[in-house]
C-alpha cells in the first residue's frame, strides 16, 4: 500500500537547554537570543534560593525565593527538575515547559549540568543540549575575577566546580565557545534554527 505525508503535521517545541561553568556567559547568551527572538521563543525563568545578586531583578533573572517556598514546591511536583548547586536550590517550572511545548514553541532555558541532564531523560525527543565555554579554564577565570561579583574563595569554589561540569560535555549534542559575545550568540541561533528541519521520530508522518 502507498503512503503519502499527511497535510496535518504539527510540531511540538522544543526546549533548548543551555548549560555552562559560572563566568562562560550563558545567561548573557540566553538573553541576548530571547530579546533577538521574542516571536518564536521563550524563555524560562527558572526559581532560586539564593540572594539576588548587583543588577538582578525578581521575575527577571531568576524567582527569588526562601528555601521553605522552594522544598513545598518540590512536595507538589512543581518542577520538571531541579538541584542544589553552589549550595543553592535551582528549579524549572513543569507548568511552563510542557505548556511551550504543547504550543509549539520552543523554550530557551539556562541551568546546570544536573538539570540539563536530568531534562533531557524527561523529553528525549524535544531537548536539544548546548554547552557553552571559553576557550580555556585561564580564560574562564579571568571572566569570574573581572566581573567582580565573586570573593576570591567563592571564585575558587566555581573553578572546581567548573572541572567537575566540563565533565558533563559528552551528554552534549553541542559546543559553542564563548570568544566573543555576538558570534556565541548567532551559533546558538543557528543551531535553534536548525531544529524546524529535524524529523521527530516519535510522531507519525505518513497516512
Amino acid at each position: 500500500m502507498s503512503k503519502k505525508i499527511s497535510n496535518s503535521i504539527k510540531k511540538a517545541g522544543n526546549i533548548i537547554i543551555i548549560s555552562a561553568p559560572s563566568g562562560a556567559g550563558k545567561s548573557s547568551i540566553c538573553e541576548a537570543v530571547f530579546a533577538e527572538s521574542k516571536k518564536n521563543i521563550s524563555y524560562s525563568i527558572s526559581y532560586t534560593t539564593r540572594s539576588p545578586r548587583k543588577g538582578e531583578e525578581n521575575g527577571k533573572n531568576y524567582y527569588f525565593i526562601s528555601e521553605n517556598k522552594f522544598k513545598q514546591m518540590i512536595e507538589k511536583k512543581r518542577f520538571a527538575e531541579w538541584a542544589k548547586v553552589h549550595g543553592n536550590y535551582y528549579g524549572t517550572s513543569k507548568k511552563l515547559i510542557n505548556k511551550a511545548l504543547n504550543d509549539g514553541k520552543n523554550i530557551i532555558l539556562a541551568i546546570d549540568v544536573q538539570g540539563g541532564v536530568s531534562l533531557k531523560k524527561q523529553y528525549p525527543n524535544n531537548s536539544c543540549m548546548i554547552f557553552i565555554m571559553t576557550t580555556d579554564l585561564k580564560t574562564l577565570k579571568k571572566r569570574l575575577t573581572a566581573r567582580n561579583k565573586d570573593c576570591k574563595g567563592t571564585i575558587s569554589m566555581r573553578m572546581r566546580n567548573a572541572k567537575k561540569e566540563l565533565k558533563y560535555l559528552p551528554k552534549y549534542e553541542y559546543l559553542v565557545i564563548n570568544r566573543k559575545l555576538d558570534e556565541a550568540v548567532h551559533a546558538v541561533k543557528t543551531i535553534i534554527k536548525s531544529l524546524e528541519y529535524k524529523i521527530e521520530k516519535d510522531r507519525i508522518y505518513f497516512a
